[in-house]
């Protein structure tokens, strides 16, 4: 593969860095003999405790922060749907009022011809002498007889002053309800920038209520790593001094051969106080070392000698499996033999039979009187 030589990754590096640095770290306190004790480690406990009580706080604030927000949310939500629903009702109400003062039922144009009560208006009862319904023919009304036309003109200047009150009214209720819904949207714009408002001055507070929590847990987080740092300087130069002292009171730096005797086995020795074996003990090594060396030297020896035994076995069997081929051989070369010349003596007897046959037995050939006869003896 061909280096591009792209530069790498920061949190990557970050976290390789935090990683290893961990890792030196932990070495460091377990590789060190001073520090190290057996069981187990109290301060790293500690340290996982605090770590997690300080995870579990910044994930409380966090949660907190996100229930406000969500609540916020829940309440801009709420208000856009009551809004909607408050228009939908509105729109609703507009058609349904224009339905039922613009879509008659007896308005419409295809009323008449389904109109349950179209044949009794077609021959309705005789009422007075202006009814339409007769004519001249029925001797009922005449041209140009008029009796109710002070009462038609009456009645229509009263419908045609009804339906002009009833349109002033209706453009007055109209004009009143728009003004009612302009002045319900404009409170409900006005609630909403409020109860923004004060969402936001919420969300402000709690957003610097848990910065300033934060900050409190990083100062006290900064003032509990310092306290630990300081007490594990003066626990090091405490250990340090112990073991100056140490050094120089114990039999450490002596050539005193006894320190290095284990009381709980005499067999064996302290890796960290030996100074080396004394001369009895390397003379004893070489002496145990030159009987290994003599006893591998006959081991050897015999090895050798077992290994020339089965050589010689081996060329025996060779030789006698060898003997017994040639046997195998000379034997199967005399049974060749054998049987060719017993092959020789059959083939003669055979050819002797033949001749015999073909002189002696086969030599008259039947005629067709032979076969004449043969042919009437048989039926």
């Amino acid at each position: 593969m061909y280096k591009l030589g792209l530069p790498a990754d920061p949190k990557e590096v970050a976290a390789i860095e935090a990683r290893r640095n961990r890792e030196k770290e932990r070495q460091s306190r377990f590789f060190n003999v001073r520090n190290r004790v057996m069981g187990v480690d109290v301060e790293a406990l500690n340290n996982q405790v605090e770590e997690k009580k300080l995870r579990e706080a910044t994930e409380q604030s966090k949660d907190a922060a996100y229930a406000a927000k969500q609540v916020q949310y829940d309440l801009v939500a709420q208000m856009l749907e009551k809004e909607e629903a408050e228009r939908a009702r509105r729109l609703a109400k507009k058609i349904q009022d224009f339905r039922e003062q613009k879509q008659q039922l007896k308005n419409r144009r295809e009323f008449d011809p389904w109109d349950p009560v179209r044949l009794q208006r077609e021959f309705p009862v005789y009422l007075n002498d202006s009814d339409p319904f007769y004519g001249p023919a029925s001797m009922q009304c005449f041209f140009g007889e008029d009796l109710d036309r002070t009462t038609y003109l009456r009645m229509q200047q009263e419908q045609f002053r009804y339906s002009l009150e009833r349109q002033l009214q209706e453009q007055q209720q109209a004009r009143v309800d728009e003004k009612c819904a302009d002045m319900l949207n404009d409170q409900l714009h006005l609630a909403m920038d409020m109860r923004a408002a004060h969402l936001a001055r919420l969300e402000e507070s709690c957003r610097v209520a848990m910065m300033f929590a934060m900050a409190n847990a990083n100062k006290a987080q900064a003032a509990e790593l310092a306290e630990r740092q300081r007490l594990e300087h003066q626990r090091q130069q405490e250990a340090n001094l112990m073991e100056i002292q140490n050094q120089v009171t114990s039999d450490f730096l002596t050539e005193n051969p006894q320190v290095a005797q284990n009381s709980m086995a005499p067999h064996r020795v302290l890796p960290y106080c030996w100074k080396g074996m004394t001369p009895e003990q390397r003379a004893a090594i070489r002496k145990v070392q030159e009987a290994q060396c003599h006893e591998k030297e006959a081991q050897h020896q015999a090895e050798q000698a077992l290994d020339t035994e089965w050589e010689s076995q081996t060329m025996h069997l060779a030789q006698a499996a060898q003997e017994l081929e040639e046997q195998e051989r000379e034997l199967c070369a005399e049974f060749r033999r054998g049987l060719g010349s017993f092959n020789q003596q059959l083939a003669k007897e055979q050819k002797a039979q033949q001749n015999y046959l073909n002189s002696i037995i086969y030599t008259n050939q039947p005629t067709a009187q032979y076969h004449l006869q043969f042919n009437t003896s048989s039926r």
